[in-house]
């Protein structure tokens, strides 16, 4: 306890330098709040033990007064928060962003953390639970990932409802010292973009060729599609004449169903370019479609699968780019087997999506501008896109070593 003119002053302290500061406690809903302060409101240090109690003083009666026009908090366990977000606040999301949400509550965090109040969950435990996960039960670090973004999905919510203190959210989610995060990384886990090499490529090629998969292939490897894109490209969004493919929709199972449905995110929806090989592909397979019109009328009519269109119409199997000759439709299961093939015959892990980091990774090393390539793959954010710029791969080691033999 500091003097100030013979008088003991409580709550002003001095610090080692001279400067003095002030603090004080007091009790929100039920629960102790410490507020320490070596600084004014103008960032400027208390130079003396008056001064210091001055705002002190003044810090008290300015709590008292926002605490009198506040709202009490209203508690609320976890569970009921996220009873309240399911019912009110997921409007428009993805089916299968749902999906995984319930998954991760229902047979993981409900059963952990549902019956306890959010605002008494501490940074440590959430932490502490998060490296149970990936280092005792051995989940993916990716999968993991999913939990700590529900974590913040669930303190946001309770903040846009009024149910955690906005220092509370932010010593949870925002601060960057305090928040929760994820644990270390083991050293044997890789989460590097895997891009084909030109021998693997020309590999897939060769065996890709002539197969029911050969147009989502070269979609994959040329475009840098995702699956569900890829499958779900109608040939009305393709445009011949100016060599354009408009990505707008997605197929997806839903319970079971397929559908065509939204992008997962606005910047998803983009128009592609194809280089000339593509183009040609492409301009055969239609015109091998109007032929087909005609030559497998009875087939199409037989085969065709109805499906649901973005606007809740039907279309036929027939409109989408993937129909095989028959009209049978092509899923995004439809790589299982050749997936399986690949591997056993040249032992190459064949992931359509590796197509795409092929597809960045080359065009990275060909020095597309950062900004042309973050259109072209739809990513939301151009430090996505410049993961491919720096990854490292083996193309890019021969030109490494071709520079540096040249110093």
């Amino acid at each position: 306890m500091a003097k100030v003119e013979n008088v003991d002053v409580p709550g002003v302290f001095q610090l080692e330098n001279g400067l003095w500061g002030y603090r004080f406690t007091i009790t929100v809903n039920g629960k102790k709040k410490d507020v320490k302060k070596t600084k004014d409101d103008f960032g400027k240090p208390f130079k003396t033990a008056r001064s210091a109690s001055r705002a002190r003083v003044a810090a008290l009666a300015q709590e008292k007064v926002s605490r009198a026009h506040k709202p009490k908090m209203k508690r609320m366990t976890v569970r009921e928060v996220y009873q309240e977000y399911a019912e009110n606040g997921r409007k428009g999301k993805a089916y299968n962003t749902i999906l995984k949400q319930d998954s991760l509550w229902n047979n993981h965090i409900s059963k952990r953390f549902g019956s306890r109040y959010v605002d008494e969950i501490s940074t440590a435990e959430v932490i502490d639970y998060l490296s149970e996960l990936y280092y005792i039960e051995g989940r993916a670090y990716r999968y993991v990932e999913g939990f700590l973004k529900m974590f913040y999905l669930l303190f946001g919510q309770a903040y846009s409802r009024n149910y955690l203190d906005i220092d509370t959210y932010n010593k949870l989610c925002v601060n960057k010292d305090t928040k929760i995060h994820m644990p270390k990384l083991k050293i044997d886990d890789d989460l590097d973009i895997v891009a084909f090499s030109k021998e693997e490529l020309a590999i897939l090629d060769d065996y890709f060729h002539g197969t029911n998969a050969e147009t989502a292939y070269l979609l994959g490897k040329y475009c840098g599609l995702r699956i569900n894109e890829c499958y779900g490209l109608k040939w009305s969004n393709v445009d011949l004449e100016t060599g354009t493919i408009l990505i707008d929709r997605q197929m997806q199972y839903q319970e079971g169903i397929i559908k065509m449905v939204p992008l997962k995110t606005r910047n998803a929806r983009r128009t592609m370019y194809m280089n000339d090989r593509l183009k040609a592909y492409v301009q055969k397979l239609a015109e091998e479609r109007e032929r087909y019109k005609i030559e497998k009328a009875a087939l199409w009519e037989q085969n065709q699968k109805m499906i649901e269109d973005l606007d809740g119409s039907r279309i036929s199997s027939t409109e989408l780019v993937n129909c095989l000759p028959d009209g049978k439709i092509q899923t995004v299961n439809s790589m299982k087997f050749h997936a399986q093939a690949v591997k056993a015959k040249y032992g190459i892990t064949f992931r359509y999506h590796y197509l795409r980091h092929t597809y960045g990774t080359l065009m990275a090393e060909m020095n597309t501008p950062t900004h042309l390539l973050c259109n072209q793959m739809g990513h939301g954010n151009i430090q996505v896109t410049q993961r491919y710029y720096i990854a490292v791969s083996k193309t890019g080691i021969e030109v490494l070593r071709e520079n540096l033999n040249r110093l």
